[in-house]
C-alpha cells in the first residue's frame, strides 16, 4: 500500500464498482477487480478486508458477496485511515483467533511482519503491549510464546470490563439522537438479525459482531489508561474459544439474543434497562469463559 491517499481512492472506487451489484451477488475475481481498479492485489485485499469488516461484503471460503448497497457514509473522503498501531493490533488479534495460534505456540515477529506487510518494529510494539496483559511471554531467543488463560486472570479482567462498560452504557444512553453512534448501533443490530437468520451456516461470524458492539459502546467513554483493554478482551474471548470450541454454537446463539436485548435497552433511552441488559450479558460471558477454562 503506497499511501493513505491511494488506499482511500481505491476504497471509494471499489465502492462505486460494487454499487452496481445486487445484494447477494458475487463480486468479480481478485485479478479482475484489481485490473478494473488499476491497483495491486495487495491494495485490493486491504480494501476488501475493510469492506468485510464494515459489513458491506462477506468473504467466505474465498467467495465474496455483496451484503448491502454502499451508502454515502461508507466513502472515505476526509476520513483518515486507521492508525498503523490499530491496524497491526487488529491483524494480530485475528491471527491469534485463527487456527495457527494455540497455547504454547512460538511467535516469530519477523514472520508476522512479512505476513502483515508492516515493519518489525510495529510488530515488536504490538507484542510488547499484549505481553503486559499476560497473553504472551518473551523467550531468551527473542521469540514469543502464546500463553493460556487462568481463572484469576479472567476474573480480574472481567472486573475491569464491567467497570468500564457499565460506565460507557450510562454515557451512551444520554447521547443526542443525531450522534453517529446511534446509526452505528442500528447497523450492528441489523447485522445481528442477519446473522440470526443464517445462524447455522454463519454462527462463527459472531466474534466480529461482538467486537464491533463492545468497541462501539466503550468508544463513547474513552479512557487513556484503559484504551487497549477492549482489544485485549476481544483476543481473550475469541482466541481462547478458538482453542476450546465446546458448546461454541449454543454459546453464540445465547450471546446474540443477549446482544439484541442489550441494544434494545440502549435504544430505549432507559439507563436502568440498558445497565441490566449489559450486566446480564457480561455475567453470562464471564460464567461461560470461566467454565470453559475449568473444563
Amino acid at each position: 500500500m503506497k499511501s493513505n491517499a491511494l488506499y482511500k481512492r481505491s476504497y471509494n472506487s471499489c465502492l462505486d464498482l460494487i454499487g452496481a451489484l445486487a445484494p447477494g451477488e458475487r463480486l468479480a475475481s481478485e485479478p479482475a477487480l484489481a485490473k478494473a481498479l488499476g491497483i495491486s492485489r495487495t491494495t485490493l485485499r486491504a480494501v476488501l478486508a475493510e469492506m468485510d469488516r464494515q459489513g458491506l461484503i462477506q468473504i467466505e471460503a474465498g467467495i465474496k458477496r455483496l451484503l448491502r448497497a454502499p451508502c454515502p457514509e461508507d466513502y472515505l473522503a476526509g476520513i483518515d485511515l486507521e492508525p498503523l498501531s490499530a491496524m497491526v493490533e487488529r491483524k494480530f488479534m485475528a491471527w491469534m483467533a485463527g487456527p495457527d495460534c494455540h497455547p504454547g505456540k512460538p511467535i516469530n515477529g519477523l514472520d508476522l511482519a512479512r505476513q502483515f506487510a508492516v515493519s518489525t518494529s510495529a510488530i515488536r510494539d504490538c507484542l510488547n503491549r499484549f505481553s503486559h496483559f499476560g497473553l504472551l511471554e518473551r523467550q531468551s531467543n527473542g521469540r514469543w510464546t502464546a500463553l493460556g488463560l487462568t481463572v484469576d486472570f479472567v476474573s480480574e479482567l472481567f472486573d475491569m470490563r464491567e467497570l468500564m462498560e457499565l460506565r460507557a452504557v450510562d454515557r451512551f444512553v444520554t447521547l443526542p439522537k443525531e450522534h453517529p453512534a446511534w446509526a452505528a448501533l442500528s447497523d450492528i443490530e441489523q447485522a445481528h438479525h442477519a446473522l440470526q437468520h443464517d445462524f447455522d451456516r454463519r454462527y462463527r461470524d459472531f466474534s466480529e459482531l461482538d467486537d464491533r458492539l463492545h468497541r462501539l459502546v466503550n468508544g463513547v467513554a474513552p479512557n487513556r489508561f484503559l484504551g487497549n483493554i477492549q482489544g485485549v478482551m476481544s483476543v481473550i474471548f475469541h482466541y481462547h474459544y478458538q482453542w476450546n470450541k465446546r458448546d461454541e454454537k449454543e454459546r453464540n446463539r445465547v450471546a446474540i439474543v443477549e446482544h439484541l436485548a442489550y441494544i434494545a435497552g440502549m435504544k430505549s433511552g432507559n439507563g436502568e434497562q440498558a445497565r441490566q441488559a449489559c450486566a446480564l450479558h457480561l455475567h453470562t460471558a464471564r460464567a461461560t469463559l470461566l467454565s470453559s477454562i475449568k473444563a
